[in-house]
């Protein structure tokens, strides 16, 4: 019996996130059909983390122990040829058998785009959120400091999760600006539901000056959800990278 690592990289656009869902097309679902038909049997894997509906992803792992003795190379060739073109295997690496997707992760990062611009851009509409008012990205960078370190994050996470540890501890959070595109990068050990869309809608309710300068800390604080920023829409998200002692899954 043998562990791999995969590492792929998808456009959520058209999935109801990662987990296999009852009322809509999962990426794991789409991924395990074409895994059957490489191995000819229906294997179980496991996810590194959850993704939301519409949610992408740049670099996503996910582990399976099979009895198949098909190698990784031919197993990234005939995956990519069985998969739809919105879902792509960038690497598989053979792991320990006691390995585990998610629990083995150190930390994960997660990049949001905003098309920070009055007219739409074409090429980025499925994969950023418009915004049509100028922001200050220097200004954004400065309220997004008091976000790092370790902290309760229960005023950012949605309210009908029912997580009972919303303690996360955030290693980074970067916002950068290429012309018209803001790319937000948030690190941490671990994500809450809907946090990092919260983080970002609360970023922007300071700029508008909905949400006072300087009261992320006392919101913080608070664990009281609605006096943080609204939540994005998902199409801006991707999950971006995610680390493993180690082990490097990146093609």
């Amino acid at each position: 019996m043998r562990n791999l690592l995969f590492a792929i990289a998808f456009d959520g656009a058209n999935y109801h996130g990662w987990q296999v869902q009852t009322n809509g097309i999962s990426v794991q679902e789409t991924v395990q059909d074409a895994l059957e038909k490489v191995c000819g049997k229906r294997e179980n894997i496991i996810g590194c983390s959850r993704t939301d509906a519409g949610v992408h992803a740049n670099m996503y792992c996910f582990n399976m122990r099979t009895e198949s003795s098909i190698s990784c190379n031919r197993f990234i060739g005939a995956l990519n040829a069985n998969l739809p073109e919105d879902i792509a295997v960038s690497n598989c690496i053979e792991v320990a058998y006691d390995f585990h997707a998610r629990y083995h992760c150190t930390s994960k990062e997660y990049i949001y785009n905003i098309w920070n611009a009055y007219y739409p851009n074409p090429f980025l509409t499925k994969f950023s959120y418009q915004y049509k008012h100028r922001l200050d990205e220097k200004s954004m960078q400065n309220q997004a400091l008091d976000f790092i370190g370790k902290y309760d994050y229960a005023s950012f996470c949605s309210a009908n999760s029912k997580v009972r540890d919303t303690v996360r501890d955030v290693k980074k959070f970067s916002v950068e600006r290429d012309g018209n595109l803001i790319t937000l990068s948030v690190e941490a050990d671990g994500f809450l539901y809907n946090m990092v869309r919260i983080m970002i809608g609360t970023l922007i309710r300071i700029e508008e000056d909905r949400i006072p300068r300087g009261s992320i800390k006392s919101i913080l604080q608070s664990g009281d959800r609605s006096r943080a920023g609204v939540t994005v829409p998902a199409k801006g998200l991707f999950l971006n990278r995610v680390n493993y002692p180690e082990i490097n899954i990146e093609s």
